[in-house]
């Protein structure tokens, strides 16, 4: 039977075996990098976006001399003279370690010092230091009048997804008065943080000798946009930030006061000029305040001219400043 198969078969033909175009592969570590949780910041940077493109506006004459002594050691002196805040000389120091943190993308120097002091003796001062690669230490005080005015010590503990902040304010046990308020801010998606704060106070000057409130944070980001806002007992808070190309940036405010039954809008925007060395800011809000900033890069001198001015249409109240910063 095999032989009758055989003949039957003829000259034996060799087929051709088919190829078989390869799955497409997913890269998983791209994807797992895309989807991967980072540290949200902390509650304080949560409006940090809208904040760097509003206009500081000063009124009268200033002029700052910047001096850097070494690279950790950096001294300025500034002169303002004012008709509406207090005019005078100011001295301000600045000190940044060598140790390296590692918690973000750009490379940090701790400790962080920094003060200044006016003519007067007023002082404020700042300590920064990151303890450990995810716990972080701050300490403000400010002196006036010869009295210790304010103290805050501030604790943060950067997870990979999540920030956990503790802050206590103006401890005194000579009039059992203290100010704590503690932060939550989690990372749910790449875009998404939510959180909460509670802040309690108590002393002789509260209401009922203490009070607490409770409030919630949410923010927001694509890639060059960020929506962010807080909610609680005395009001709302909420901020978005718009990257429209290189050179215009556009940011809008609204803060509603539960208790003052008040609420305001500003809109904020920021042009950038690199070829010109011009930076401008400029902002409106619904109580028809216009203010605005220019500041002028002197190349090819180490100057940047500053001019700013701030306008009140529903009080006739108008302001203008001038300041030179050298260095």
């Amino acid at each position: 039977m095999g032989n009758v198969l055989a003949a039957s078969a003829g000259p034996s033909q060799v087929l051709p075996i088919p190829v078989v175009s390869p799955l497409p592969t997913v890269e998983t570590s791209s994807l797992s990098n895309d989807l991967e949780l980072k540290n949200p910041g902390t509650i304080e940077e949560l409006h940090k976006k809208y904040k760097d493109i509003q206009p500081n506006t000063f009124e009268g004459a200033k002029i700052i001399l910047y001096k850097s002594l070494s690279n950790h050691f950096q001294v300025s002196h500034s002169l303002h003279l004012s008709q509406t805040v207090p005019s005078g000389y100011r001295f301000c120091a600045t000190y940044v370690g060598t140790k390296q943190g590692d918690t973000t993308d750009t490379a940090e120097g701790f400790p962080v010092i920094l003060g200044d002091i006016d003519s007067l003796g007023n002082l404020n001062a700042n300590v920064i230091h990151q303890i450990s690669p995810r716990l972080r230490w701050k300490f403000a005080a400010q002196i006036q009048d010869t009295k210790m005015a304010a103290t805050q010590l501030s604790t943060d503990y950067r997870g990979s997804d999540f920030t956990a902040t503790l802050s206590i304010a103006n401890p005194s046990v000579f009039t059992n008065s203290v100010m704590i308020v503690g932060q939550y801010l989690q990372s749910m998606t790449p875009s998404l943080a939510l959180g909460t704060e509670l802040a309690y106070q108590c002393g002789p000057h509260v209401p009922g000798r203490q009070v607490s409130q409770v409030s919630v944070a949410a923010r927001y980001g694509a890639e060059n946009s960020v929506l962010s806002g807080t909610l609680g007992q005395s009001g709302l808070h909420a901020c978005y930030y718009q990257k429209a190309n290189d050179e215009l940036q556009i940011g809008v405010e609204l803060q509603t006061s539960l208790r003052l039954q008040d609420s305001v809008a500003t809109l904020a925007y920021q042009i950038d000029l690199p070829k010109a060395d011009l930076v401008f800011k400029g902002a409106i809000d619904s109580n028809w305040l216009i203010s605005g900033v220019l500041e002028k890069r002197l190349s090819p001198l180490p100057f940047t001219l500053a001019l700013c001015g701030s306008i009140n249409h529903a009080k006739n109240n108008f302001r203008l400043g001038c300041g030179l910063m050298m260095g």
